[in-house]
């Protein structure tokens, strides 16, 4: 029951995705094309590279990360993911450095839902 509730769940906001590209109006008229192909490829992309997820947690952050985009999209008429900032006394990775478990954790829980597929340090391996 919960598979079949998850994967409509998906189809529905999968649907709702490609109409929002449909109608898609930019704040820069000369935009409108550019934005709306953007939405309907990060879709089909995103879609596709996740068709194969089977944990449920999984999947769920990926819907939750779904929604957030399209919220915000909807809310500031801005497409693209916002760019995120760290929190005080952070620093990112910098190459042969290694970062604390404190610093590394401060910089996981400040990361926010609607970057997940965009983030690089998702997929490190622990």
């Amino acid at each position: 029951m919960a598979v079949n509730s998850t994967r409509s769940q998906a189809l529905s906001l999968y649907a709702r995705l490609l109409r929002l590209a449909r109608n898609w109006q930019a704040t820069n008229p000369t935009e409108v094309m550019v934005e709306r192909n953007y939405i309907r490829d990060e879709t089909r992309e995103l879609f596709r590279k996740n068709a194969k997820l089977t944990n449920p947690t999984d999947i769920k952050l990926c819907l939750r990360e779904a929604e957030a985009r399209v919220t915000m999209a909807e809310h500031y008429r801005n497409p693209y993911p916002r760019p995120v900032n760290l929190p005080r006394r952070s620093y990112s990775k910098q190459e042969g450095k290694k970062i604390g478990k404190a610093i590394q954790k401060m910089n996981d829980m400040s990361r926010p839902v609607y970057i997940r597929s965009t983030d690089d340090t998702v997929n490190r391996s622990n």
